[in-house]
């Protein structure tokens, strides 16, 4: 209680509630944190588990870590990749898998100020004129203002198993899976598509 002698004190019922207070802030910041680790967790695992083999996917993982950092982030290899102007910038990246007739192609989706892009992460061979084998990366480039949309959906028997599908103005559809960060990557397509919408109308 405050007096004379220390001002600052305060009452006894008012220090238990600012602790009840304290201890309540806290307990919704560790059950938010472990949701998203959880959520994390359950997309790292879905994420490898799209692959033919886990370990191939781990191995591809770290393998594309090794290629960001030795290649100056994941701006300089979108830049390489799709020859991106210099007032074109890439807003985020994600890892995940297109799924192609050959299955899913691990890979990273690209989302940038003028489009949505899709590179594998490593070439991938395929039959060239006169029987020759030819390799080459799996690359897909949609302009922003030729994407019609970018819905999320689920697996109905197995909802961990999470989708994207892009949806192109011609209606060429690619649907994209796997997703390590899957909530954010839907969050800032659809941001990205509605904004460019908002700014054409």
């Amino acid at each position: 209680m405050a007096t004379e002698a220390n001002p600052y004190a305060m009452p006894s019922s008012s220090r238990t509630e600012t602790v009840k207070n304290a201890l309540s802030r806290w307990a919704r910041r560790v059950g938010e944190t472990t949701r998203k680790a959880e959520d994390l967790s359950r997309n790292t695992w879905q994420h490898l588990r799209t692959a033919p083999s886990i370990g191939e996917a781990a191995v591809g993982r770290i393998a594309q870590g090794t290629k960001v950092l030795a290649e100056g982030g994941h701006d300089r290899i979108f830049r390489q990749a799709f020859s991106a102007p210099p007032d074109e910038q890439l807003r985020k990246s994600y890892a995940c898998y297109l799924s192609t007739s050959a299955g899913p192609v691990m890979g990273i989706l690209y989302l940038s100020t003028a489009r949505v892009a899709f590179c594998s992460d490593s070439p991938l061979s395929y039959e060239a004129g006169g029987g020759s084998r030819e390799w080459s990366y799996y690359k897909v480039a949609i302009p922003l203002h030729r994407l019609r949309s970018a819905s999320p959906s689920a697996s109905k028997q197995r909802p961990a198993e999470k989708f994207i599908q892009l949806v192109s103005a011609d209606r060429h559809e690619f649907w994209l899976m796997g997703f390590v960060n899957y909530d954010s990557a839907v969050k800032h397509l659809q941001e990205a598509l509605s904004g460019f919408h908002h700014l054409q109308a």
